[in-house]
C-alpha cells in the first residue's frame, strides 16, 4: 500500500517527537543501506529487518530484474492506535511512501493477524523498487498492488477475509471496479478496498497465465522507459488495456458457475436454513401448546 508523504508528515512527528511515545523515545539502527526506526520493545524486530533487507532486496532484484540504489527507512510501530493516524484505512498493516523511500509497519497486528514481517517488508519493498524505476504518474495504482502482490506472495499489507471473496461475488453479478477507477488510488469503504486489492492481483495473475512472467515484465520494462500502462500493455503483449480486462472478466465469469457460488457461500446458507427450521420448530410449538390449552379448557 502506498501514501502521499505530505499526509503523513504531521503523524510521523507526533509519533517520533511527542512525550507520548515511551517518553519521547525512539531508536535507530543503520545497517548497510536501510535504516530503521524504532520503538524501544521492538529492538529485536529492527535487527531482523536490518537482517532480511539484503536477502529480500536480492530476491525482487531477481524477480523483476532490476537493479537497485534505494536507501529506505522502516518506521516500526507498536501502538495500532498510533499507527491508525497515519494509514489510509484500519485494515492497513504496513505502507510506502516512495517519494522519501519510507516504509511504515504496524507490529502489533503482526501477533494477531497471520501476517509473515518477511513477506510485508517485501511488499513494501518492491512498491519502492517499482518507484525507483516508473515514473509515478505513469503507474497505475492496480498494477502497482497487483505487481507487488505477485512478488511477494499475496496481500500482506491490508487484513483480507480468507474466507471471503469479493472477487467472486463480483464475478457472479458481473459489478467489476473498471481498472480505469483505480488509476491513482483506491476505494475508502472497506469492501471496495477489498475488491480493489482482489482484482489487482487477479489481473496480474491473469496477465502472468497467458503471457508468463516474460510478459508482465516487458509491460514494466516498458513503463520504465516512459510509456503508460496502456500503450505498454498493446506493445508488449499486442492486446488492447480494455480488451485484456474484458477477457480477465470473462475468464473469471466461466469459473464462476451457481455451485460454486452457493458451495462458496454454504456457512451463509446452512445459517439461514438452521434460522428457518428454529422458527418454523418454535412455531409448531407454540401451536402444539396453544391446542393442549384448549383441550384442558374443554
Amino acid at each position: 500500500m502506498k501514501k502521499n508523504f505530505l499526509t503523513l508528515l504531521l503523524a510521523i512527528c507526533l509519533i517520533l517527537f511527542t512525550n507520548g511515545l515511551y517518553g519521547g523515545e525512539v531508536q535507530v539502527l543503520e545497517r548497510g543501506p536501510v535504516r530503521v526506526l524504532f520503538e524501544p520493545p521492538l529492538g529485536a524486530v529492527s535487527r531482523e529487518v536490518a537482517n532480511r533487507y539484503p536477502g529480500i532486496m536480492r530476491e525482487l532484484e531477481g524477480t523483476l530484474g532490476w537493479r537497485t540504489n534505494l536507501r529506505p527507512t522502516v518506521l516500526l510501530v507498536s501502538d495500532s492506535r498510533r499507527f491508525r493516524r497515519m494509514a489510509e484505512s484500519p485494515l492497513t498493516v504496513a505502507f510506502a511512501v516512495p517519494s522519501r523511500d519510507l516504509i511504515v509497519i504496524d507490529y502489533s497486528k503482526m501477533k494477531r493477524h497471520p501476517f509473515k514481517l518477511e513477506d510485508t517488508l517485501k511488499h513494501e519493498i518492491c512498491h519502492l523498487l517499482l518507484h525507483e524505476h516508473i515514473k509515478e504518474k505513469l503507474l497505475p495504482r492496480w498494477l502497482d498492488e497487483g505487481v507487488c502482490q505477485w512478488a511477494s506472495g499475496g496481500s500482506v499489507d491490508i487484513i483480507m477475509d480468507q474466507k471471503r471473496s469479493l472477487l467472486n461475488k463480483a464475478a457472479f453479478r458481473g459489478n467489476f471496479i473498471p481498472l480505469s477507477s483505480l488509476q491513482r488510488g483506491f476505494p475508502r469503504d472497506k469492501d471496495s478496498l477489498l475488491l480493489a486489492y482482489e482484482e489487482s492481483e487477479s489481473f496480474v495473475e491473469h496477465i502472468l497465465g497467458r503471457y508468463g512472467k516474460e510478459g508482465i515484465l516487458a509491460v514494466l520494462e516498458r513503463m520504465k522507459g516512459g510509456e503508460e500502462a496502456g500503450t505498454a500493455v498493446l506493445r508488449a503483449l499486442s492486446i488492447p488495456l480494455e480488451r485484456l480486462e474484458e477477457e480477465w472478466h470473462r475468464s473469471l465469469r466461466r469459473k464462476m458457475t451457481w455451485f460454486t457460488y452457493l458451495s462458496y457461500h454454504l456457512y451463509e446458507i446452512l445459517f439461514a436454513f438452521g434460522a428457518v427450521i428454529t422458527i418454523y420448530a418454535f412455531i409448531r410449538a407454540m401451536r402444539r401448546k396453544r391446542a393442549y390449552m384448549n383441550e384442558e379448557g374443554e
